[in-house]
């Protein structure tokens, strides 16, 4: 492979090292999602725990990293709320297996995301409309589901009465905020019928 000439006078662009930094660090949030798997069916949840732990660690700094080194790509873009989707999904659906989260809950946030889909399918089709943009309901539905699984988690370590109170009100909550806003996108999506020009992004 040739390089192109440097002309005397002009230097080489400098690359930043860490332009792919974000990127990476939400990919390997992907790859912790079998090993959070494993833990949980094997019953380690101190193990489990910690790599839970971990995941939303890479989540706030690739964020942050993306911000600070202004390296957003559209790669990025999408590729961030599907991990963070297919980590909860998939936590949410061994701890039901597990008997650990209600399965009305687990039923409930398959059915708001199967419903946000649907619907976002439905609208590029009619109207070629490709934006969907997360609410603050939204965003705060992903964030108590995080505290939820967060909660479960730590209440297999310690049986302190405050951790088995703050399960059961992260899930009471995640059960709330679930049907709030997934009626809220169904709000938005009959009120906007959307342009097609608009960039689009996955509901979180």
């Amino acid at each position: 492979m040739t390089t192109a000439p440097v002309m005397p006078g002009e230097t080489r662009p400098r690359l930043n090292p860490f332009r792919a930094a974000p990127n990476i660090l939400t990919l390997l949030r992907i790859c912790l999602a079998p090993f959070l798997v494993a833990a949980i069916l094997e019953d380690r949840y101190s193990l489990s725990f910690g790599l839970f732990v971990a995941a939303g660690l890479t989540d706030a700094l690739d964020g942050t990293l993306a911000r600070v080194l202004k390296q957003r790509t559209v790669l990025g873009h999408y590729l961030d709320p599907v991990a963070d989707k297919l980590l909860l999904s998939t936590l949410f659906l061994v701890l039901t297996h597990k008997g650990l989260i209600p399965a009305r809950v687990t039923v409930l946030v398959f059915g708001r995301d199967v419903g946000i889909l649907v619907v976002a399918a439905i609208l590029y089709a009619a109207v070629g409309r490709r934006e969907f943009r997360p609410s603050i309901f939204g965003k705060a539905n992903t964030l108590v589901q995080v505290m939820a699984v967060a909660a479960v988690l730590l209440h297999q370590l310690t049986p302190v009465v405050w951790v088995a109170d703050f399960r059961v009100l992260a899930l009471n909550l995640t059960i709330v905020l679930t049907v709030v806003s997934g009626l809220h996108y169904a709000w938005i999506a009959s009120r906007r019928p959307g342009n097609s020009s608009s960039a689009s992004t996955v509901a979180k």
